[in-house]
């Protein structure tokens, strides 16, 4: 029997996992709180497009408002809630689907950040599993449609990473990765915590310097002052990372020891990782104006995840006795654009 699956949050990442899913015959239900994107699902359908014309689909999938979400009572019970959610709503859209969850059912958390703690809080270690889905860039710009603003990973690059809090390869992370493996590459890992700090390292670098500069992927990079803050991000995060007992994954395609030789004095490192990047925002193929999702809710005038990313970083960091001065700093930059004491502009990180 196929597995009824509720993805807790129709936003870019749930409304594109949700609707592949549904797509591909796997029975979904989208859950989410915005009445246009919900009223326009239901009326049009669920328009997804790519980097290529092969990857649009317009899809019927059924979707609740959040005030209709009770109707789950009187449905067969959810077997995997996918938690689409930002990390600041993790804990009460937990215990909100908790009730319709079944006796083996389970919540697979697909954010950024680090939310397994607390989701494991509200139902418990058991019922936690992770995936990490990384360099996906997709954007809802309007109501009911979504576009994916790189290409497709494929064979270059592993995009949903699936795994368990204690590291085991089981029956339902190969399940999830089979499943996830429809929409684009998808592995089961066994290094869950590395993966999830080394996507807190990726995010760390980019997610909060669009949001303090207003900059899209491809436009941030092309100055050397963000180019090097950027740097001193992600070292910064590897040694903390590192400090807290984690094996690193790749950060961007850097190698871990790369990023932090390059942030701590090591020239012909940083010539190399600050040369890569300058490179990637002139050739990326990425949508020009692309925004990670931090840079994305700054636009809509939403709250932003800084203080569980740079923030969690640089808390991680005092409690160790490993300073992370560039995330702290970023951290408090952020929160002055969000409530409009600063302008979002790249003089921001400038001798930071």
């Amino acid at each position: 029997m196929r597995p009824r699956i509720a993805v807790i949050g129709g936003g870019a990442v749930g409304a594109y996992v949700g609707g592949h899913l549904s797509n591909l015959g796997h029975d979904i239900t989208i859950i989410d709180w915005w009445p246009e994107n919900v009223d326009a699902i239901r009326a049009h359908g669920l328009h997804i497009t790519g980097m290529t014309e092969a990857e649009a689909a317009c899809i019927h999938v059924p979707t609740l408002h959040l005030t209709e979400a009770q109707a789950l009572a009187k449905q067969k019970p959810i077997d995997i809630a996918m938690l689409c959610v930002k990390s600041y709503d993790t804990e009460w859209a937990t215990m909100m689907i908790r009730q319709y969850l079944a006796p083996n059912g389970f919540v697979l958390s697909i954010q950024n950040c680090i939310n397994e703690e607390r989701i494991a809080g509200v139902v418990g270690w058991g019922r936690v599993v992770g995936c990490v889905a990384s360099s996906i860039s997709v954007d809802l710009h309007k109501a009911g449609h979504v576009r994916r603003l790189v290409p497709k990973g494929g064979d270059r690059h592993t995009v949903f990473r699936v795994g368990e809090v204690h590291g085991r390869i089981t029956d339902r992370v190969r399940m999830l990765t089979e499943m996830l493996s429809g929409i684009d590459s998808a592995k089961s890992t066994t290094n869950l915590w590395g993966e999830r700090w080394s996507k807190l390292c990726q995010n760390g670098m980019r997610n909060g310097v669009s949001a303090a500069t207003g900059l899209s992927n491809t436009t941030m990079d092309t100055y050397a002052e963000i180019r090097d803050f950027s740097i001193r991000l992600g070292g910064q995060g590897v040694r903390v990372g590192q400090a807290l007992g984690y094996t690193l994954e790749k950060i961007s395609g850097f190698a871990p020891d790369l990023l932090d030789r390059a942030a701590h004095g090591d020239a012909a490192a940083y010539a190399e990782v600050d040369a890569a990047l300058l490179h990637a925002a002139q050739n990326s193929g990425r949508n020009t104006d692309g925004r990670p999702s931090m840079g994305q809710d700054m636009l809509k005038g939403r709250r932003t995840e800084i203080t569980f990313m740079n923030g969690f970083i640089a808390d991680k960091g005092a409690e160790i006795g490993v300073p992370a001065s560039a995330h702290a700093a970023l951290t408090d930059i952020v929160t002055k654009v969000e409530r409009g004491e600063l302008p979002a502009r790249a003089e921001n990180l400038f001798g930071v």
